[in-house]
């Protein structure tokens, strides 16, 4: 299986002579492969005017990126909500499957530093701010009947305890290097597991979701959502009790406390020694 590439095509703080914004085109490995192969991560950039904004030049950067790069992936990633049709054909014509996602964490942290270090030295730097990339807040769905767990509970670990996820045996999940949000090993990361007697369905559902991030959401009756895709929700748990608010009001605080990182998991029972599913999460801010 090749690594996970994440793209982002879009237009950057830089004018062009002609007062345009200029466009760029970004692709970066995933760390997950990455970490995993103790490499450099391959990234690729390239900017196009305004003119050239089409799914055809993109096509033709991911080519160049392709003939570039160690190895050929096997998906890549996108955030851009409104730039998924565009994305999404490129991707297509150039014989590779793309999905919209907000697990896009090493292109996100590559953008921070370029905001940062890169794009305020470029000839024709503006400050102005950028247009919102969020995609439409979702409405929250409910999970399907035959999917939900019977049990749940929050719960913590150590960061230094999740980097030995590889020796885990996990039908289902994803992770990254914890270095990546900034983690120290002593850091506590709270966490949701779900029990089911059908815990393998429920994590191969959950697998194709694309998994974003937990959130607790506020209301007359509070609940956890599950964040998925480029803007999916889904109603993870209905907090009823005191006890569960409280709970999760303290899983809300710790996940601050680490950086936004959290996780989610999938058991057959609070016994079992496997997880059906277990993914590493980062809330991140897309707008």
């Amino acid at each position: 299986m090749g690594s996970v590439w994440e793209l982002d095509f879009y237009s950057r703080p830089i004018l062009d002579e002609n007062q345009k914004k200029v466009w760029e085109v970004l692709i970066c490995e995933g760390l997950q492969t990455v970490n995993a192969e103790a490499r450099e991560p391959f990234r690729f950039s390239k900017f196009l005017s305004n003119s050239e904004v089409n799914s055809i030049k993109l096509k033709e950067a991911i080519e160049e990126a392709l003939a570039q790069a160690p190895a050929r992936p096997s998906r890549i990633r996108f955030f851009r909500y409104q730039m998924q049709n565009m994305i999404s054909r490129a991707c297509e014509d150039a014989g590779l499957s793309a999905k919209a996602s907000r697990r896009t964490l090493t292109l996100q942290q590559w953008l921070d530093d370029r905001k940062q270090n890169f794009y305020p030295h470029q000839p024709g730097y503006t400050n102005a701010p950028a247009p919102t990339v969020a995609a439409p807040p979702p409405s929250p769905q409910p999970l399907p009947d035959a999917l939900m767990g019977q049990k749940w509970a929050f719960v913590t670990l150590e960061a230094a305890a999740l980097q030995e996820m590889p020796d885990w045996e996990i039908d289902f999940g994803e992770a990254f290097p914890l270095e990546l949000a900034g983690i120290s090993p002593d850091t506590p990361i709270p966490g949701i597991l779900i029990f089911s007697p059908r815990a393998m369905p429920l994590a191969g559902w959950m697998s194709g979701l694309e998994l974003g991030y937990l959130r607790l959401e506020q209301g007359k009756t509070p609940r956890v959502i599950l964040e998925t895709g480029p803007a999916e929700s889904w109603i993870l748990a209905n907090l009823t009790t005191a006890d569960t608010q409280s709970e999760a009001k303290d899983f809300e605080v710790a996940k601050q406390a680490a950086n936004q990182v959290h996780f989610i998991g999938v058991q057959a029972n609070p016994e079992a020694d496997s997880f059906a599913g277990f993914w590493l999460l980062q809330e991140r801010n897309f707008g």
